[in-house]
């Protein structure tokens, strides 16, 4: 049986979650921060405190809409 060493997502799409904006991506999405996991949020700045609500969740990072 093979083991896949595979990170596995902190969040799941439809859940929500209260998170700070850490970052802002090169497309100006802010960065939020779950265990780590990236989260791109989409009309939200630095130092934002907001609830957020998981649309889609990839591999390595998750896309989600403020709530």
């Amino acid at each position: 049986m093979f083991e896949r060493n595979e990170p596995i997502a902190p969040v799941e799409a439809g859940e929500s979650y209260d998170v700070v904006i850490e970052d802002i991506a090169k497309k100006g999405d802010g960065i939020a921060r779950i265990e780590g996991f990236v989260i791109f949020v989409p009309g939200t700045e630095v130092g934002d405190e907001i609830s957020i609500k998981v649309t889609k969740v990839m591999h390595k990072f998750a896309f989600a809409e403020v709530n």
